[in-house]
């Protein structure tokens, strides 16, 4: 019989944007803590923008685990080619940067994997990103077990599962979709087409990113495991559905142990400090404004919002990254803006996200729905204001307002205007839906405490995971052993 191994030895590798490292490095963690070998692969790329952002932050190692590893946590870390230059501009070039995830990024992942097996490591499992279109190709040549790690939440990870009924229905990938409820998704009572994923609701499917979800999801049907940043109680009908078809396990929230006092530098660009002006603001007097890592506003949508802003006359942190509309231009806001919020505004290029929402003087958070983002927000019991921009955001919108009720929408209209940005500010932050929200949010977040105490879902289920995975790597094991005749 094969030795059942004493300390699993798993590659992770994260998909190479902010949104999903960040939650990556936060389960190479917790998982290097329960007693894994991990070796994480990085893009050149990320690790390039990480490490210059953590030169403005004293004490920073040579990678994002340094600290980690002098704790006694067993971390390897390496780089790979995504297969674009260093300099290039995977933002404003997304198309082209996706394109050599789909076509290139393969060979190089699978050279990393091969020399560090051929190295002599005893290696049992490869993590990755449930966007890759090769994880399962990669782990069967190699003879590792198979986890995908899902970012999102089950409700967009059943929606891209089950595409092929969306198509049946009618309801994607044609000219004339219907505009009904959507109510045959097994686990999904219904859904309105509008809350469903951006790429769920285009009608030309031939691009470069549907290529990438077709081939992923096909791609994940053959892994062992999949694990998910949600939570059972949360979402208990969508998980018990999909746990029917795939071995699925919701292990979320995967937050740091100390959140806002994280130590990792998961971040791409320079962090500004906004604490010591927010030190001198009331208790939840101030509005944070970001719209994340990578999704792009329209310069009409960035200028109805800083309109709105000014007319909401409340104070606010403004997280404004230099890229944030697809232009040459550089200064984006209206003229005279700055002036006139120039008493109660701090406008920077980036920040701290854990460090602006753990601070008392946060009342709310006007944010495009990221996933981590909404997680985050409830943690700090810091409702929301929605202006999801594309991907899960709609669908993750749909979830924070119409189900959890933690949150309101910044429009209702396609088209966004001051008027509105400035009269949904108030709802949020003075309005009579202020408590409301914030008794609401409180709740949702002791679900997610609960979930991540001892005894909880997201512990059993974590438990579980790791039981489950512990026998498969033995099974793998025993199955390559020769045969004990001779033969």
């Amino acid at each position: 019989m094969a030795d059942k191994p004493k300390k699993p030895h798993a590659i992770f590798i994260p998909y190479p944007l902010q949104g999903h490292l960040i939650p990556s490095v936060h389960l190479a963690i917790k998982l290097a803590s329960q007693g894994f070998t991990i070796t994480f692969i990085n893009t050149y790329s990320i690790h390039h923008q990480t490490s210059k952002a953590a030169l403005t932050k004293t004490g920073a190692g040579p990678d994002m685990f340094t600290t980690a590893r002098e704790s006694g946590l067993d971390i390897r870390y390496t780089t790979v080619s995504d297969g674009l230059p260093i300099g290039f501009d995977r933002s404003l070039n997304h198309d082209q940067f996706m394109a050599a995830l789909l076509h290139v990024f393969s060979a190089h992942v699978e050279e990393a994997v091969a020399e560090i097996v051929s190295s002599g490591e005893d290696v049992h499992c490869l993590i990755a990103d449930t966007f890759f279109v090769w994880p399962s190709k990669i782990a069967s040549k190699f003879g590792l077990v198979h986890v995908s790690f899902w970012t999102e939440p089950a409700l967009v990870f059943t929606l891209y599962y089950h595409m092929d009924l969306l198509r049946i229905h009618g309801h994607f990938a044609c000219q004339d979709c219907r505009e009904d409820t959507i109510d045959y998704i097994p686990g999904v009572e219904g859904i309105e087409p509008k809350d469903t994923t951006s790429y769920l609701q285009e009608t030309d499917t031939t691009s470069v990113c549907h290529q990438i979800i077709f081939n992923c999801f096909n791609d994940t049907k053959n892994a062992d495991f999949v694990i998910c940043n949600s939570v059972q109680e949360l979402e208990s009908d969508v998980l018990s559905a999909i746990h029917a078809k795939i071995p699925f396990y919701a292990i979320g929230p995967i937050l740091p142990n100390d959140f806002g006092k994280s130590i990792l530098s998961t971040s791409l660009w320079s962090e500004s400090d906004c604490i010591q002006w927010l030190d001198q603001k009331p208790n939840g007097s101030v509005l944070y404004v970001a719209f994340g890592s990578y999704a792009h506003v329209s310069k009409n949508d960035l200028i109805e919002i800083a309109n709105g802003l000014a007319l909401s006359k409340v104070s606010f942190v403004w997280v404004l990254r230099p890229d944030i509309v697809s232009s040459d231009e550089t200064d984006l806001l209206p003229d005279g803006f700055k002036e006139e919020v120039l008493d109660r505004s701090i406008i920077i290029p980036w920040c701290n996200q854990h460090s602006v929402l753990t601070h008392p003087a946060i009342g709310g958070f006007l944010t495009h729905c990221g996933w981590n983002s909404i997680l985050e927000s409830i943690w700090c019991e810091v409702p929301l204001l929605c202006f999801p921009l594309y991907t899960d955001q709609f669908t993750n919108r749909k979830l924070a307002v119409d189900d959890w009720k933690v949150g309101i929408n910044m429009s209702n209209m396609k088209l966004i205007s001051k008027e509105d940005v400035a009269n949904n500010i108030n709802r949020l932050m003075c309005g009579n839906s202020k408590d409301e929200l914030r008794n609401k949010i409180k709740e949702v977040k002791k679900t997610l405490e609960n979930a991540v105490s001892p005894g909880g879902s997201s512990e059993q289920n974590m438990a579980q995971f790791m039981k489950d995975l512990e026998d498969r790597i033995e099974k793998k094991a025993q199955a390559k052993e020769p045969m004990c005749n001779g033969t």
